[in-house]
């Protein structure tokens, strides 16, 4: 795993993020905050855990070498509206750190505090590769229940982003 890989992912990232907020811009409140069943139960429970996993947790132990104690199921974002906005602003911060890290780093193990505390070092690399493995699996999980909810979504897959990329060169 190279800088250039963490470097499309990231952006993948942001992409989806943005892509999946434009679905979410539609939904009722009624199904924003409904159990669907998910493993964070509702929509806003799942965005709140993607905030507290991305943002809160994972992007202090590599960014900051920093590592928050918080419960993966805490609501940090009661205000619909701010709990998207900030997926989506925060999502540019992996870009931004990604721009600055030296690549030396992926051969090296992250030392962190797991969310309870626990003592932990693992692959700096495919731990990274993790979290944003982790956002496209709870962005899965939250289409699948829109789909279900009789909402359209937008294609999320890496491979429109790399279209849409290929069409914009095309014009510039």
């Amino acid at each position: 795993m190279d800088l250039k890989t963490f470097e499309l992912l990231a952006r993948y990232n942001l992409w989806a993020t943005q892509k999946l907020n434009q679905t979410l811009l539609l939904v009722s409140d009624d199904d924003f905050f409904l159990d669907q069943g998910l493993y964070f139960k509702s929509i806003f429970g799942t965005l709140n855990h993607l905030l507290v996993g991305e943002h809160h947790l994972w992007f202090p132990r590599f960014a900051l070498h920093h590592s928050p104690i918080l419960p993966l199921d805490s609501i940090v974002e009661t205000n619909r509206t701010q709990l998207v906005e900030q997926l989506e602003k925060k999502a540019e911060n992996w870009i931004y750190f990604l721009n600055q890290v030296d690549e030396k780093v992926f051969h090296q193990e992250l030392h962190y505090k797991t969310s309870t505390g626990v003592e932990m070092h693992l692959p700096y690399a495919a731990t990274l590769m993790h979290v944003f493995n982790h956002a496209t699996h709870h962005r899965g999980q939250i289409t699948a229940a829109l789909t279900a909810m009789g909402y359209v979504c937008l294609e999320l897959d890496l491979i429109y982003m790399l279209l849409e990329d290929k069409a914009k060169k095309r014009i510039e």
